[in-house]
């Protein structure tokens, strides 16, 4: 495990209107295709940023391009998020940094062939594990300190494919619809404290973790997501995102299948 602590200054790039609460932003699994994106409109914005992912020398690019990008300050720390036993560590690492963070935005995960996770029960509890296990543990570390300070904003990158289970895709719906439930009741919890939770839900995203995937190219662009995203963040609405929005409509036809009609369906 390594970390990184370098401060830049402001750029002369121009910076858009700062988020009235989102000027201190954690994000967890910075290097995923979607936080990518979601950081270079944040840094524009001038925000300051705490990344965590796993690659040090994927974290020192990023530090070095949003900075130059118009972020007031990058930090870095490299840690497997999967791994629970780290979990401890990065919080220590945030709370000591970053003590008024206002923000974590969790980014992360993993999407396995559903024949390999219906072949190997070993490949099906690493589904689990990192896409809500994991996911569950360390969110539950960062919204205790945003509740006791009553402030501040949890978001979590789930996917629509959580909205209903798929022969295609189950072991994957399954984690992700888990994550979303998990956020539904963190979201009531912390409500009396004035702390937002937003389940972010997008279909489909051209990511290197949907590149095998077929018809990949026609999914929606992490920059369209990532402006939803950054939109919900400022706006401190709505409590679930799907983007891009129509899937909320695609998800609301699909919820409405009666059973019977749905498990004979091979998508």
């Amino acid at each position: 495990m390594t970390m990184t602590v370098t401060s830049y200054p402001t750029t002369s790039l121009p910076e858009a209107t700062p988020a009235t609460a989102m000027k201190k932003i954690i994000i967890l699994g910075a290097t995923s295709g979607i936080a990518l994106e979601v950081q270079r409109q944040l840094a524009y914005r001038g925000c300051e940023l705490l990344l965590v992912a796993r690659s040090p020398q994927r974290l020192a690019d990023l530090q070095a391009d949003l900075a130059v990008r118009g972020a007031q300050q990058v930090l870095t720390y490299s840690a497997d998020l999967a791994t629970i036993q780290q979990h401890a560590a990065v919080f220590e690492f945030a709370s000591h940094n970053v003590p008024d963070f206002d923000t974590v935005l969790l980014a992360y995960g993993s999407m396995h062939d559903q024949k390999e996770s219906e072949g190997s029960v070993d490949v099906l509890l690493e589904e689990l594990r990192v896409n809500f296990v994991s996911a569950a543990a360390i969110l539950t570390l960062f919204a205790a300190d945003l509740e006791r300070r009553h402030t501040g904003c949890v978001a979590a990158i789930t996917s629509v494919a959580g909205d209903r289970g798929r022969r295609s895709n189950y072991v994957y719906g399954s984690a992700k619809g888990a994550l979303s439930l998990f956020l539904q009741g963190l979201r009531s919890r912390l409500h009396p404290a004035g702390v937002r939770v937003i389940t972010i839900k997008p279909g489909p995203v051209q990511t290197p973790m949907t590149d095998h995937l077929p018809n990949s190219a026609r999914f929606a662009g992490p920059e369209q997501v990532a402006r939803d995203i950054v939109g919900a963040l400022e706006r401190g609405s709505p409590d679930v995102l799907y983007t891009p929005k129509v899937w909320r409509y695609i998800m609301t036809a699909v919820q409405q299948i009666p059973e019977t009609i749905f498990k004979r369906l091979s998508f």
